[in-house]
């Protein structure tokens, strides 16, 4: 399949090949659902944190003698049974939300995402992303030209440049990462993926044709 290359004037500069595995990706809903519950899980960060009896204060000795009070034995204040006392099996901030998806298979949902951008003309492919100064007019600018309606913007970088990510930071309907950042609910969430042709490279060479499906000559 062939993607149009824009110029930064928004004109239509050439025509460059996108591998069948990220154009055509088809898959089960099931494989996208997984990927986005992976994705939120390792996003979560433990905050709930109760106390258990070692930590909170007070406890320093015994309540009351063993017998002889007609009360029930008590060895410390800290005991969950009393008000104020430690928490039992409570959330702490040690809980790991982490959960694991097989490469493949992540690889696989990103091509699937990918390929409907792709097939909705979403995926826009510019020959060179790069302003002299930080602006964000200039930014603003550049965007306007391009085929993008109404929407958010993914804009995703082949390498580190301070004075495109800078100058698209004021603009709430656009977010900027690197290849290595690129996040399956990110495209979901974003409207309009952007990017030049360098990467688009790194994104076929990242997600794109597998290396063992390639043919021996």
């Amino acid at each position: 399949m062939k993607l149009n290359v824009y110029s930064p004037s928004g004109e239509k500069k050439e025509q460059v090949f996108v591998s069948t595995e990220l154009a055509e990706a088809k898959g089960s809903d099931k494989l996208i659902a997984q990927a986005i519950l992976a994705n939120l899980n390792n996003l979560r960060r433990p905050i709930a944190d109760t106390k258990d009896r070692s930590e909170v204060s007070g406890g320093g000795r015994k309540p009351w003698r063993q017998k002889g009070t007609g009360r029930a034995r008590a060895g410390s204040t800290r005991s969950p049974i009393w008000i104020g006392g430690g928490v039992t099996f409570g959330p702490r901030r040690e809980q790991n939300y982490t959960r694991r998806l097989p490469k493949a298979m992540a690889k696989k949902a990103l091509q699937i995402v990918l390929a409907q951008k792709i097939k909705e003309n979403k995926f826009i492919v510019v020959s060179e992303i790069a302003f002299k100064e930080i602006k964000t007019a200039q930014m603003q600018t550049f965007l306007e030209k391009l085929p993008i309606e109404e929407g958010k913007i993914l804009l995703i970088l082949s390498k580190t440049n301070p004075t495109v990510e800078l100058s698209a930071a004021n603009l709430k309907y656009i977010k900027t990462v690197q290849i290595s950042g690129v996040r399956l609910i990110d495209i979901l969430n974003y409207d309009y993926i952007l990017t030049d042709k360098e990467g688009l490279n790194k994104i076929e060479a990242v997600f794109g044709r597998d290396k063992k499906s390639k043919k021996k000559v």
